[in-house]
Formats: structure tokens, C-alpha cells, sequence
């Protein structure tokens, strides 16, 4: 069912990877974003995970550097544009690293995320970077997310670390976030969106209604919302 105030067809999509080391809670954040949950216990994803969202963006909206506010107008049909973001959630263990370039090879957005938490999760996002530069489209755009800031108390990686590196490779967005606390997630998705339609970077017109969906394993979760954007999810954990 169609949902109120929200466009289901003649919608653009863009796909959209997220990289990163196991448990830097690249599913956590799909998750809260796709549909708005969060699992204390989520599992290891085992190959990836596909989740999709339609999304409502303003036409005037200024993403700022932590992502805490924005400018926008009235959030009408004539103010605002649409998106369906298709979102490939990749293991990060390293036995599955080599599946990576499967999904990001044709993506037109990827978030990299390291755990503030752990200052190995962030050395091996610059090597996720570095991969992105040499093998993924020229005209890929990376957003470094560090993920947990709910963990203040354990962190590793200074905010400051983060955003050099962000200014070193001259990636697209930063931002710090949680998904535990939904903290700058719904930011995030947004600004890259708005950097999205504004390069031009989708894929045709997509049918919202047609109910199309990707399977991966045994396990195929769909959601159907009343109240806000449609989301679906097809996961593999472990």
C-alpha cells in the first residue's frame, strides 16, 4: 500500500555499500536507518545483506560536517525530491574481503565505517579508502562514518583523527554516529542523498510498488510500513 505524502513510482535509485571490519556495526546502522530497530546482539552478516528505503529529501538542505543541523523548506511533494536507496551491507571479516568488489564495483555511493572504539577498526577504514580510490568508480562517493559514540567513554579514534583523514583523502562526508542511540544516522543518509541527486549519480525511474527484492541465503525479512518510508530487507547472519 502506497504510503501517504511519499511518491511509489517514477522514483530514481542509487546503491550504496557499506564497507568496514565485523562489528563496527555497518548492519546496526542499515538497520536503524532501513527500519528504525536496533539489536544489542545483531549478528555477524555472513556475505551481505540487502536492505532498501524510499526517501524523502528537501531540496534545500545543508549537511553539516557532524551532521547535527540542516537547513531545509516545507517538506512538500513541489519542495522535495525522491530517492530509493538500495543498501548492500558487506561481512567485514576477512575471509569474505574478496566478495567486496562484487557489490561496490557497480555502487554509487559507499560508508566506510570504523567503531570509535577501536583504533584498528580505523586503520583498517584508511585501507578500505585506499581499495575504494584504486578499484571502485571514479565517481564513487565515500562517506568515513566512525559508528558508537554512545561508547564515549572507550574511545580510541579522537574525532579530530577521524576528520583529518577525512580531509587527507578527500572523501565526500564525516560523521560521527549511533546507531544505538540513532544519533546523526537519518543525517547521514541525507546528505548523501542530496549529494547523490545533485551528481547525478541514479539509475533510471524505479516502480516502488512493483515489489522487487533480492534473496540472498534462506533468511528474507520485508517490511511494509504505514507510517513512514517503505523499507525492505533481505539478511543473512550468522
Amino acid at each position: 500500500m502506497p504510503v501517504a505524502g511519499i511518491r511509489t513510482s517514477g522514483t530514481p535509485s542509487s546503491k550504496i555499500v557499506l564497507l568496514g571490519e565485523s562489528t563496527v556495526g555497518k548492519s546496526s546502522i542499515a538497520l536503524r536507518f532501513a527500519r528504525n530497530e536496533f539489536f544489542p546482539d545483531q549478528d555477524s552478516t555472513v556475505g551481505a545483506c540487502y536492505f532498501s528505503r524510499h526517501i524523502e529529501v528537501p531540496l534545500r538542505e545543508t549537511g553539516q560536517l557532524r551532521g547535527a543541523t540542516s537547513t531545509t523548506v516545507a517538506n512538500t511533494p513541489e519542495h522535495s525530491r525522491f530517492l530509493h536507496l538500495q543498501m548492500w551491507d558487506t561481512a567485514g571479516q576477512e575471509r569474505y574481503r574478496s566478495l567486496a568488489p562484487i557489490y561496490y564495483r557497480d555502487s554509487s555511493g559507499a560508508l566506510v565505517v570504523y567503531d570509535i572504539t577501536s583504533s584498528d577498526s580505523f586503520a583498517k577504514a584508511q585501507s578500505w579508502i585506499k581499495e575504494l580510490r584504486t578499484r571502485a568508480s571514479p565517481t564513487l562517493l565515500i562517506f568515513l562514518i566512525g559508528n558508537k559514540t554512545d561508547l564515549e567513554s572507550m574511545r580510541q579514534v579522537p574525532y579530530e583523527d577521524g576528520r583529518l583523514l577525512a580531509l587527507k583523502e578527500e572523501v565526500t562526508g564525516f560523521y560521527e554516529i549511533s546507531a544505538k542511540d540513532n544519533t546523526n544516522v537519518e543525517q547521514v543518509f541525507q546528505d548523501l542523498a542530496v549529494k547523490l541527486l545533485d551528481n547525478g549519480l541514479t539509475k533510471g525511474q524505479r516502480n516502488v510498488n512493483s515489489g522487487t527484492s533480492t534473496s540472498i541465503g534462506d533468511r528474507k525479512l520485508t517490511l511494509d510500513q504505514q507510517n513512514s518510508q517503505p523499507a525492505t530487507s533481505t539478511c543473512c547472519f550468522r
